[in-house]
């Protein structure tokens, strides 16, 4: 029996007396955990302090479900039997505080939709990566023509597809939010990219709170699951140093000869597992920088414990086309290489994208920040940054850091903006980098909103 089978029967019935299940939240994650809840008997109420989007509102209503929005009506909230949070609400909001003293069940999307499938999870977390890694890896398994999808931060969400779709295997995208809120919840194959400081005001600015939720992905694993994890990452490592895991181990580097697991040897990607070992030029990858091989390096792994063919997962990273808003190139006006790298929201997401620039560069960065500390930026900054624009409301940390290393810091207050003063500074054969370091929210709606304003005004130009 494999671990989801056992975790299938864990599943909180709702048979007797209360059958009451509350979504906390009513986006893509809360509406398809309301789904999945109508259809295994409970009455459902999903409750949203906002507003509630009307494609939301119109898939509700044809179910037939509750909602209520612009409130949390606590008297009814208090009787549920189980609560399902949305990964955007901290579990030190009063109400979930409420809940859990009164000894009521809250859990996330995740781990209520993995109750009732029988699935492969391949689960993939870390603080940059994740998003690549699993489209790559969906897009081997598609290819191989393994019944397959995606989910999690991707897509559709995980509880709609359970309850909508038959697919054997599952690749799931995991925020630390996510995994906050898991109890059974367990990956076949987990795949932890790296762990960098990031959201920290989610975790009272103590890193180690962060690194204990990223690790959360191995909590439930057995002996028959795999953990594939960067053996290059010195948080990874300290933390298995002290800690252990059930499951098997499988490294991935650039920077050392591994017996187990994949390597980098005369430019060539190696991996070893199983018995099988696949060997390809790291130039024949669709995608490119350091980051992107271990990305490709994690989805191989993941795509040999399912049994494809190296043959085909070959052909699959040599035409994958990349993500939205991961150095994205939107257009080359006039010589200077526009490039929309929006979903770097943190300090070393933008150093991923700062070592790929193989030439001078005009960065934008800035937003919300999340407690960084752009110190590790440094040396690249001296190396490839001409300019620095800034693209937020509070600048003051990213002028003191850098006001000494680049010649020029500007501050604009929209992509527009920064996308003609950066036309401004940049010359033929120079680089045009959105990569903002920071959260969105100052500005835009979200990190997608930004790029793609980023891109509209590129356009524009």
């Amino acid at each position: 029996m494999n671990n989801q089978e056992s975790n299938k029967r864990m599943v909180v019935s709702p048979k007797g007396g209360n059958r009451l299940l509350v979504v906390l939240g009513g986006g893509e994650s809360g509406v398809g955990a309301a789904i999945l809840g109508k259809q295994k008997g409970f009455e459902v109420l999903v409750s949203d302090k906002g507003l509630v989007a009307k494609k939301y509102k119109d898939v509700l209503l044809q179910h037939h479900i509750n909602f209520e929005e612009g409130k949390h009506s606590e008297n009814n909230i208090l009787k549920a039997s189980l609560i399902v949070k949305s990964p955007g609400i901290p579990d030190s909001v009063p109400l979930v505080v409420k809940l859990k003293e009164k000894g009521i069940n809250v859990i996330s999307e995740i781990e209520f939709a993995a109750k009732y499938t029988t699935a492969n999870l391949v689960g993939i977390t870390g603080s940059n990566g994740k998003t690549t890694t699993a489209l790559l890896t969906q897009f081997i398994l598609k290819n191989a023509e393994i019944n397959s999808g995606i989910a999690g931060n991707i897509g559709d969400s995980f509880a709609k597809q359970v309850a909508t779709q038959s697919y054997e295997n599952y690749v799931l995208e995991l925020s630390s939010f996510q995994l906050d809120g898991i109890v059974d919840f367990n990956s076949h194959i987990a795949i932890l990219t790296n762990i960098t400081p990031d959201h920290l005001d989610r975790y009272e600015d103590d890193f180690n709170q962060y690194i204990e939720s990223k690790f959360r992905i191995t909590k439930n694993q057995t002996a028959s699951d795999y953990l594939i994890y960067d053996a290059d990452d010195t948080t990874i490592n300290a933390w298995l140093q002290k800690n252990s895991t059930k499951a098997t181990l499988i490294p991935f580097s650039l920077e050392k000869k591994l017996a187990y697991g994949a390597f980098i040897k005369d430019n060539n990607i190696i991996i070893n597992i199983n018995k099988e070992t696949i060997q390809m030029p790291i130039s024949t990858l669709s995608v490119k920088g350091k980051h992107n091989t271990k990305n490709a390096m994690a989805a191989t792994m993941a795509a040999q414990l399912l049994k494809v063919r190296k043959e085909s997962i070959k052909e699959s990273l040599e035409n994958f086309e990349g993500v939205e808003h991961r150095l994205e190139q939107v257009a080359k006006i006039r010589g200077v290489e526009y490039i929309n790298d929006s979903k770097a929201t943190n300090v070393n997401a933008a150093f991923y994208a700062l070592e790929c620039m193989d030439k001078n560069t005009v960065w934008i960065l800035g937003g919300v920040d999340k407690g960084n500390d752009y110190s590790d930026l440094l040396p690249l900054v001296r190396e490839k940054v001409k300019a620095i624009i800034c693209l937020g409301i509070e600048n003051d940390k990213i002028k003191q850091t850098f006001g000494n290393v680049v010649e020029m810091i500007v501050e604009t207050a929209g992509a527009e903006e920064a996308v003609k003063v950066a036309q401004k500074l940049a010359e033929s054969g120079e680089a045009v980098l959105l990569s903002p370091a920071c959260a969105s929210f100052d500005l835009f709606d979200n990190y997608e909103d930004r790029g793609r304003q980023f891109k509209q005004a590129v356009r524009n130009l």
